[in-house]
């Protein structure tokens, strides 16, 4: 089955467009990525959703606007991928919309809101759409967060020690697989957010640093060029790693409705002024603290990071050195005993892994098979992910098979002259 994949994260500056072929070998599903493509927001319609997410107040008309436009955009994005990777052949599209809202209180998750309807890709398509993944979660007790550990727990099932995926989008997450022994797992795997990962970077940048030589406005810390100029600031830090929800126990979500720019202010007012390339630097530093301190209890052995803030070195080499616990930046990427490597050395291209993801996902639903791990969501059960949006006048999904999978493998590769994923900073 092609199934494309289509995930817009809580940076909300484009649309990634996976396409995979998976097929079920025993209890082992087969990945083979086919290539990525990402469509990015028009300006108009980053500044308008921008404008809707809290903490500001919006209406209901911004949501059906922004909900129609989104999904539009999802459509178009879609189209293309089924062109350019699949060759027209899309059997299955998966959707994960555009969060604006995750009602989290008191460590408990209430609700979860999607939105880009999958009515306008299914259209458009012409395909079936399997759309609102996170709710179903919610409603049966769990986070809604994070989706991708049941990929990472199949994906990362047999290695030695403990491999912990890493993801590093606006907000980090991570899936913790225990390891095994002759008798089986030694206990069960965890997941969860460990707080921001480039979302509070980000609007540092677009708030702080100004334009570049060239005079273009900064939206982003591009290669961690800024952290790098930056000193870290102590008080700055200590305020910031004060935050309650560093201290929760998983599982735990979190997103842009606590770490936004108010958020952020408020703890600037309270150390005076400081330069932008100080408080860029602090706010790397804050993520490769609070993601070591989140991994350093399991006992990771290796831990295998996607996402845009991979691209960042500055980052990269202060996580190792906070899993060193002391010494100097950089390094090999061993740090007693725990490797950090990048999940392309596992096959899956860490700009495009959750768009893969929610494929996998997508190809669960069609076949009638869980898509949750409670153990990591927090859920009371395992439940069947989404709705699924018919593409054409009649419905036909496959059957259900005889062994659900327990393990995936990433398999061959994009073919010849199909796109290589295209990575983006966060």
């Amino acid at each position: 089955m092609r199934v494309v994949g289509l995930m817009s994260g809580t940076s909300y500056d484009a649309i990634d467009a996976a396409a995979a072929d998976l097929s079920l070998d025993g209890d082992t599903l087969v990945l083979t990525p086919l290539g990525m493509i990402s469509t990015a927001y028009d300006d108009a319609l980053r500044s308008d959703l921008a404008a809707a997410l809290p903490p500001a107040a919006t209406d209901l008309a911004t949501v059906c606007r922004l909900d129609t436009r989104i999904g539009r955009a999802f459509a178009a994005a879609a189209v293309r991928a089924d062109e350019e990777l699949c060759g027209g052949r899309t059997d299955l599209v998966a959707s994960h919309g555009q969060t604006v809202f995750h009602w989290s209180e008191d460590g408990r998750v209430h609700g979860t809101l999607q939105i880009g309807e999958a009515a306008w890709i299914a259209e458009a398509t012409g395909r079936p759409v399997v759309s609102g993944f996170r709710t179903r979660d919610v409603a049966a007790g769990g986070q809604g967060a994070p989706l991708v550990s049941i990929v990472d727990v199949m994906w990362l099932r047999g290695r030695p020690g403990v491999p912990v995926a890493l993801n590093l989008g606006g907000i980090g997450n991570v899936t913790v697989v225990p390891g095994s022994t002759q008798e089986g797992p030694r206990g069960e795997p965890l997941a969860f957010d460990t707080g921001p990962a480039n979302a509070l970077i980000d609007v540092a940048v677009r708030a702080l640093a100004g334009r570049d030589a060239s005079g273009e406005a900064y939206s982003m810390d591009t290669g961690g060029a800024l952290a790098a100029q930056g000193t870290v600031h102590p008080q700055l830090l200590r305020r910031l790693l004060d935050d309650p929800y560093y201290a929760r126990p998983a599982p735990k979500t979190t997103g842009k409705e606590l770490f936004h720019l108010p958020y952020l202010r408020t703890v600037l007012d309270s150390c005076g002024p400081l330069p932008a390339e100080d408080v860029v630097a602090t706010l790397t530093r804050l993520t490769a603290r609070t993601v070591a301190d989140a991994i350093r209890p399991f006992g990771a052995t290796e831990v295998i990071a996607s996402g845009g803030g991979t691209r960042n070195p500055v980052l990269m080499d202060w996580l190792r050195e906070e899993l060193r616990g002391a010494g100097a930046a950089g390094g090999a990427g061993r740090a007693g005993g725990c490797v950090v490597r990048s999940s392309d050395e596992l096959g899956l291209p860490s700009g495009a892994k959750e768009a893969y993801a929610f494929a996998v996902l997508g190809w669960l639903t069609a076949h009638g098979l869980p898509g949750t791990v409670p153990s990591c969501t927090g859920a009371r059960r395992a439940s069947v992910l989404g709705s699924i949006t018919p593409g054409g006048p009649g419905l036909c999904l496959p059957r259900p098979p005889h062994t659900a999978p327990v393990r995936l493998t990433v398999g061959g590769g994009p073919r010849p002259g199909l796109p290589t994923p295209h990575l983006r900073p966060s």
